[in-house]
């Protein structure tokens, strides 16, 4: 898989930390020349009231395209929304209450989208997660980090696959957005113990769940490319978000003790640049399954130590079984015996 992106090469060849020459979200719909031509499509983009997903919203909310922002503060959302359509443009921007631990919340909430949206959806961006937190269990009992990451995003995407078929063209795909992370390189799936009930480590539940998040994107598109519907992981960098909550300041640390890696943190602004490159740029049309960092599409690294070599993905994503046997697991773990 080949795209030129090379505008945006140079940012990332000079790095000098947040706020340095690489892209914003913004800047890509501007170059792409889409704002306010995408009226007549519909956003859904999870964890939309801060960090990453707030900087995708307002991104995206310039195309001038009907914006589902979700979150767990209703208050917080409500807010956010209107504070992005406070500004004028058309299209609208629609706060939805989903708590992601929850699949009873998540399936109320995308009803919800699909009523409101007249059972229309074009990208689905699943951008929100947690990282490294202390060994907890969702409402319904999953290994928090694996429940929210992935299988959350998953009966969404499952509820609106409908819409997602439905606003495909033959010219034009619906896409979905998986948000993964370099941290997959921590840690393979383990299919046979999804709770990770054995060996719980945090860095092993993110790795495992980044990974998921993966193998998801790789799945939607070989079941469902052929009918429109493309999917795309994408790996937005180390921004400067709440999503580091549970790091301990010394791990933190660690993450940006070697050579350069103070100099690899962005943004949210920046981070959420190649997010809104994988859902709107032309290029991808109908060309889904990459992994994109850094405004490009990525292979496999070039070794095994993250520290060593930060970009790239780790070989066990190319595991089809896997990805299939997650697929098939996921749908027994929403209540669906089959597609």
């Amino acid at each position: 898989m080949a795209f030129d992106f090379a505008p945006y090469a140079k940012g990332h060849d000079s790095l000098n930390g947040p706020d340095d020459a690489r892209p914003t979200a913004l800047r890509i719909v501007r170059d792409l020349d889409l704002d306010g031509k995408l009226e007549d499509k519909v956003f859904v983009i999870t964890g939309g009231t801060s960090g990453l997903g707030y900087e995708t919203a307002r991104a995206i909310h310039a195309t001038g395209g009907d914006l589902y922002i979700t979150g767990r503060d209703l208050k917080k959302g409500t807010e956010v929304a209107k504070a992005l359509v406070d500004d004028g443009r058309p299209g609208k921007v629609v706060f939805i209450h989903i708590e992601l631990d929850s699949l009873d919340s998540v399936r109320r909430g995308a009803l919800e989208i699909l009523e409101r949206s007249n059972g229309r959806v074009n990208v689905l961006i699943n951008n929100a997660g947690i990282m490294m937190p202390p060994y907890t269990l969702t409402k319904d009992n999953h290994e928090s980090q694996f429940g929210i990451n992935h299988l959350a995003h998953f009966q969404l995407f499952h509820i609106l696959k409908p819409a997602l078929l439905a606003s495909a063209t033959p010219s034009v795909c619906a896409r979905v957005v998986n948000i993964t992370s370099g941290g997959h390189r921590l840690s393979p799936l383990d299919t046979s113990d999804y709770k990770l009930t054995s060996d719980y480590t945090p860095f092993r539940g993110y790795g495992a769940s980044k990974t998921a998040n993966i193998y998801f994107s790789n799945e939607i598109t070989r079941r469902y490319g052929s009918g429109g519907v493309q999917a795309y992981s994408v790996q937005p960098g180390m921004a400067t978000t709440n999503i580091v909550q549970y790091l301990h300041p010394d791990m933190l640390e660690l993450y940006t003790s070697f050579p350069g890696g103070k100099q690899f943190i962005k943004s949210a602004a920046q981070g959420a640049a190649t997010i809104v490159l994988v859902a709107l740029h032309p290029e991808l049309e109908g060309k889904g399954g990459g992994y994109f960092e850094d405004c490009t599409v990525s292979g496999r690294a070039e070794g095994d130590d993250p520290m060593v070599h930060p970009r790239g993905y780790a070989p066990w994503v190319e595991d089809r079984e896997s990805a299939r046997r997650l697929w098939k697991d996921s749908l027994a773990m929403i209540g669906v015996d089959d597609e």
